[in-house]
């Protein structure tokens, strides 16, 4: 549902996994631009339809759909689908509000549809690397950084590229959000196009993230400190480096200058994240299981996501730096 540049990679993948014997079969994409969902059906072997009534009139066998449109018409799409009895997988972030996504759980639950959300670094294979790593982390920094492009310009970079990295720290640090710091700025947009964000948790961990949609390069990368240990996550390269301090010389790893640290290099099975996404979510509706990433873990992600926009807008009227914004527009 939606083939822009993000929703035409769920037609590929759906239809790569369909080739590569997996029991499931691509049968149409809808979008409003005909032209675009044409273009898109053509090139996976698809059916094309301009609404998502229509296909559902057309097409009753389907089970299961991406829904990759707009996230102002999440809601309005998935209510459609879940109500006839399709199980979903709603890209982030899920909602435009706390109120919409509250309405997409309980529509799952009142329809008893698997609805999984798409936060697709919990399928980065270098994040599930990680999480047999974590004690207790007290220390993030993370950088999430990309070159400007006409996508996803109806939401602030917090919404749309940070919540990856909101979502991870969460179920990382698995701690109340205490205290949210943020700053940010419109730069070739609307809206905010650069931030950074401190956020402090109940437990005392602390964690800054820098996103921002008009960098030179492409960065995404996240580290932790945590007892003793200093691990680095290399989102692109799919890599995990974990620096271990042993007061004998004896923590696990090779040794680096400092005879007291070493280094290891957990092993990562590289694997497109988007295909672990959907494999994951196909096998959920097979099994009729709880998803990997459920409503609520996205509906906390964006929660807290909002609250950052908040804060940003807050502290831009305190520093005079609203008419930016307005300028943009």
């Amino acid at each position: 549902m939606g083939v822009g540049v993000f929703g035409r990679n769920h037609a590929r993948v759906y239809k790569e996994l369909e080739q590569q014997g997996e029991p499931v079969r691509l049968v149409g994409v809808v979008d409003p631009d005909l032209d675009r969902a044409d273009a898109v059906a053509r090139e996976f072997g698809c059916r094309a339809y301009g609404s998502v009534e229509q296909m559902l009139t057309t097409r009753t066998e389907i089970r299961a759909a991406s829904v990759a449109a707009p996230t102002v018409h999440h809601l309005a799409v998935a209510r459609a689908l879940m109500e006839a009895g399709v199980d979903v997988l709603i890209e982030k972030p899920l909602a435009a509000s706390r109120a919409e996504a509250n309405d997409l759980v309980e529509l799952a639950a009142t329809h008893k549809r698997v609805a999984q959300a798409g936060h697709l670094e919990r399928f980065n294979p270098a994040v599930r690397a990680t999480i047999p790593l974590l004690t207790q982390p007290m220390f993030f920094e993370v950088h999430r950084l990309s070159v400007f492009t006409p996508r996803s310009l109806d939401v602030d970079v917090v919404l749309d590229l940070m919540i990856h990295d909101l979502d991870i720290v969460l179920s990382f640090a698995n701690s109340p959000v205490k205290e949210v710091r943020a700053v940010g700025l419109p730069i070739l947009s609307g809206k905010v196009d650069i931030a950074n964000v401190r956020l402090e948790f109940e437990s005392g961990c602390v964690a800054n993230f820098t996103a921002s949609r008009v960098s030179t390069e492409r960065v995404r990368k996240l580290r932790f400190f945590q007892p003793q240990q200093y691990v680095s996550v290399d989102y692109g390269r799919q890599e995990v480096l974990v620096f271990t301090v042993g007061a004998d010389g004896d923590a696990p790893g090779a040794p680096t200058v400092n005879p007291q640290i070493k280094v290891a290099k957990p092993p990562v099975s590289s694997e497109e994240p988007l295909h672990a996404e959907l494999r994951s979510f196909l096998n959920a509706v097979r099994q009729r299981s709880t998803p990997v990433v459920p409503l609520g873990d996205a509906g906390r992600a964006l929660v807290l996501a909002l609250d950052i926009v908040a804060a940003i807008r807050a502290h831009g009227t305190k520093a005079g730096l609203a008419t930016l914004a307005e300028t943009k527009g």
